[in-house]
């Protein structure tokens, strides 16, 4: 009975790999996109348009690098945080005492977790372990794994705060409260044909690493009814030596140099203006005025 069960197994498991087989190989380039997109999504929900304009120094203190612990570590977040307030037109001051407000900046969390559900049989070594128990038994090997699909998860999660407060009076002057941020990354099998990739660090569905949808578009900073720059879009950033361009419709376009037809015409004055110079009015005497006689 014993070896009719292996031998389905065996079959199973044949048909299984008959039609497909897909693994990932290592998962360290996986963890620090995790790790990093859940560091961009927490800080990118800090708004620092309450300090704009004010000279501020970031103070990292808090923000400690752990060994051991990947590549993406303190670095990382403390120059998203300096992104993030060079954006929000902060002056940042690379020394405390040239600062008017100190922000300060912790770090509360920073992982991955990994999930695994398998739809089918798990591998198992129980009926191995059974035939070497009973005598004259044939060996029997470990039963493999046959799962009709599979499903891997992954989770990473960031939690940053910060406050700021004046540099002199160590008055508070403003905090954004608690932001904490998930990412997430899975792969499913089905019938050993896999893996299709999604999660937010995937731009839509991919198989074995290969786009397989269109791109998800990411909203822009006018679709979320806010002047702030996007945290993760290209943004040039307007420069006192540098001029923006005028547009070919603006009204400065329409300068009138010379007070001809055309260019009057095309500046929008409703005005008549000819080549032949205006006529002479002719002054009539007043009734009252004598003429002279003499």
């Amino acid at each position: 009975m014993n070896v009719c069960v292996v031998r389905v197994g065996l079959i199973a498991a044949s048909l299984l790999a008959a039609c497909g087989c897909g693994t990932t190989k290592s998962q360290t380039a996986t963890e620090q996109l995790l790790m990093s997109d859940a560091i961009d999504r927490s800080v990118a929900n800090i708004d620092f348009t309450a300090l704009a304009g004010e000279k501020v120094f970031l103070d990292t203190q808090y923000i400690q690098p752990i060994k051991g612990f990947g590549f993406v570590n303190s670095e990382y977040i403390i120059s998203s945080l300096r992104q993030q307030l060079v954006a929000a037109n902060c002056l940042l001051q690379e020394k405390e005492n040239e600062a008017d407000y100190v922000v300060e900046a912790r770090v509360g969390a920073l992982g991955t977790n990994m999930y695994s559900v398998t739809y089918g049989v798990p591998s198992t070594s129980l009926l191995s372990s059974a035939s070497a128990v009973l005598p004259n038994a044939p060996p029997v090997p470990t039963i493999p794994e046959i799962s009709f699909a599979k499903r891997d998860d992954q989770r990473g999660a960031a939690k940053i705060g910060v406050f700021a407060y004046h540099r002199e009076t160590k008055q508070p002057v403003w905090q954004a409260g608690i932001s904490q941020a998930r990412s997430e990354a899975g792969a499913t099998w089905i019938l050993g044909i896999g893996p299709f990739q999604r999660g937010t660090i995937y731009d839509g569905t991919r198989f074995a690493g290969s786009e397989l949808s269109i791109k998800k578009k990411r909203a822009e900073a006018a679709a979320r009814g806010d002047d702030r720059v996007a945290y993760d879009q290209e943004h040039v950033f307007p420069t006192p030596w540098r001029d923006p361009p005028i547009p070919l419709d603006s009204p400065a376009e329409a300068v009138v140099l010379e007070p001809t037809p055309d260019k009057v015409k095309a500046a929008g004055y409703q005005q008549n203006i000819s080549d032949e110079p205006p006529a002479k009015k002719s002054q009539k005497p007043q009734d009252d005025e004598q003429p002279d006689t003499d």
